[in-house]
């Protein structure tokens, strides 16, 4: 990767088939597990992502500092060989539909309910991206904490992201809509307290720590939620999830930096965060009554 150009198309091209894997995998995690255990599948899979956090990045950091980001990639590449050959192994085998086409399956984009979760996972997740993005610099220029305390920081959100997925999943299987919008107020009201908060170190570790178990808690419910409404269309719609996300990502991230170049200070992300978190509830209010609204019709119509 001698230039600038080669490493920009080949993040490009290891970002293809992101959303597919995630997909697929929250479906069969959710066959495997069955009725009634749908989200605990999807937070199980989406665990990975949450783990990667809390080791993965600090030992890739760690290989990389020691012996050059070819030998980190190198591992990362052997690693992805050795989770195919066990999924081949081991994935109980899925026939799938192989009437279905390419066509079919983007008669997903016509029906609104996906569109507005689809809103939800963009907007109301991206709250979360807006303060994740500059932990970091809250970390050492608002509470005054030493640069080495920032990976300490950053270990204690993923395990309490990697905890509110678990928890998650099966808050989701008990009431999937009581789980997704008390998420969604949860994530704009800790957000909102970590601003307040974010001078002193022993807070800001506290409600970092919150933001990530309730971030993840909104995870399995976003996922599960968008197959419930995708209808016959589940294998785009589970991809389209990552999608969704990934937009908040780059919509949160750059909302923060707006702020922050605006001059409102590295704790005005937080509170873009928490106006993101609470527009996502909006949605999602607006989504269900929707919902509720289309299933009462033909209630009426009979009667």
């Amino acid at each position: 990767m001698p230039t600038f150009e080669l490493v920009a198309v080949s993040r490009f091209l290891a970002g293809l088939p992101h959303g597919a894997y995630f997909g697929i995998g929250a479906l069969v995690a959710s066959d495997v597990l069955g009725p009634g255990k749908r989200a605990q599948g999807v937070a199980f899979v989406l665990t990975g992502l949450t783990l990667a956090n809390v080791v993965g990045v600090p030992v890739g950091t760690g290989l990389g500092q020691q012996f050059g980001w070819r030998v980190a990639f190198m591992i990362v590449a052997a690693i992805f060989a050795l989770a195919a050959i066990l999924i081949a192994f081991f994935v109980p085998a899925h026939a799938g539909d192989p009437g279905r086409t390419l066509r079919a399956e983007l008669g997903v984009f016509r029906i609104p309910q996906v569109w507005l979760t689809l809103a939800v996972g963009a907007i109301g997740f991206g709250g979360f991206f807006a303060a994740y993005s500059y932990i970091a610099s809250i970390v050492t220029e608002v509470a005054g904490s030493p640069a080495w305390a920032v990976p300490i920081v950053l270990v204690v959100m993923g395990v309490g992201m990697t905890v509110g997925n678990l928890l998650g999943g099966r808050l989701a299987d008990r009431d999937l809509r009581r789980t997704l919008l008390g998420g969604l107020a949860l994530l704009a009201l800790v957000q909102v307290l970590l601003a307040l908060t974010s001078g002193w170190i022993v807070s800001l570790v506290l409600f970092v720590f919150a933001v990530g178990v309730v971030s993840s808690v909104l995870s399995p419910s976003i996922q599960t939620r968008l197959m419930d409404v995708a209808g016959d269309n589940q294998s785009i719609a589970a991809a389209l999830n990552h999608s969704a996300l990934n937009i908040g990502n780059a919509t949160g991230a750059a909302l923060g930096g707006a702020v922050i170049a605006a001059g409102l200070g590295f704790v005005a992300p937080v509170w873009v965060g928490a106006a993101l978190a609470a527009a996502g509830l909006v949605i999602a209010v607006w989504s269900f009554r929707a919902d509720a609204r289309q299933k009462a019709a033909p209630a009426l119509a009979l009667s």
